[in-house]
């Protein structure tokens, strides 16, 4: 039988990072929650948490964690059915969330899901990769770009994200004067929001049929990639909607009519299905109104 103030004790320390700010959270001391955590692994008989800045959580510790927020689920679920408790302490709500979604469609989704009580948690990675997390426990649900359902999972179409290579007038002016060629594109220096980002060369294939290498700058921040594309540093892909007051303006333009549609994706596990449906419903609506269908 599971000791579920144990792996309270566990989640948090994932959660926040430390022995300390978990004791924190939990109005513990840090022996305490250390105590909680070792009796855990002695009982388990396994290293559930790696202690490094911040503290990590093996793969064994990560289904701990990941079985703990299916709880706390299936807890909100009791005791909204019982008036007389109300809904008792907000729990932790992790989920994947892709950068250029944060920066969208998906913070109505967000105001919702505070607005249910929930303490949210989002983990940022490209839209690519955001299911990696959710394979790994490390997330209970993840906005994504796989279509596939992962192992246990269920998928949910969720709209698509436009996106179009933009730049200053100036900067296409000087970069593509005698036009959209591949030589220029390989000149041309863009925008890219870490390695993992294949946006750029994803559209330079869809519109050339090749895949030459590009210079890249590397802007890991989301307001700084838009403030390089907004002043002229590179071209980028950027959502429609994100941009769509600089090119009314003029003061950003299309490299090109080509659009590069991104798919998103909706996952989580198919056993906590049912109890996360607030939180579906609340990302669906978000995304029928900022995606296109």
């Amino acid at each position: 039988m599971l000791d579920y103030p144990l792996i309270a004790a566990l989640a948090a320390v994932i959660r926040e990072g430390s022995f300390e700010k978990a004791a924190r959270s939990l109005h513990l001391s840090p022996s305490a929650v250390s105590q909680r955590v070792k009796l855990l692994e002695q009982r388990l008989g396994q290293v559930l948490v790696v202690r490094d800045n911040p503290c990590r959580a093996t793969p064994a510790g990560l289904q701990l964690c990941r079985h703990a927020e299916q709880v706390s689920l299936l807890e909100r679920e009791l005791l909204a059915s019982l008036p007389q408790t109300g809904q008792g302490r907000p729990g932790h709500l992790r989920l994947a969330v892709n950068a250029d979604s944060l920066s969208t469609w998906f913070v109505p989704a967000a105001i919702a899901l505070a607005g249910q009580d929930w303490l949210l948690d989002l983990s940022m990675d490209d839209q690519d990769h955001t299911a990696e997390r959710l394979r790994e426990g490390d997330v209970l649900a993840a906005v994504t770009a796989l279509a596939d359902a992962l192992p246990g999972c269920r998928s949910l179409a969720l709209g698509c994200m436009d996106y179009l290579a933009v730049a200053t007038p100036t900067f296409i002016a000087r970069h593509f004067g005698d036009g959209l060629g591949l030589g220029a594109l390989m000149q041309a220096p863009c925008l890219s929001y870490n390695r993992r980002d294949q946006l750029q060369s994803r559209w330079v294939r869809q519109l050339t049929g090749e895949s030459p290498p590009l210079p890249n700058h590397w802007l890991p921040s989301n307001d700084v990639y838009l403030a390089a594309c907004r002043n002229g540093i590179g071209w980028g892909m950027c959502p429609r909607e994100l941009v769509r007051a600089e090119l009314d303006r003029g003061s950003l333009q299309a490299l090109s009519a080509e659009v590069l549609e991104v798919p998103l994706y909706w996952q989580a596990p198919a056993q906590a299905w049912a109890l996360l449906e607030p939180v579906t419903q609340a990302v669906v609506e978000a995304a029928r109104q900022g995606l296109r269908r």
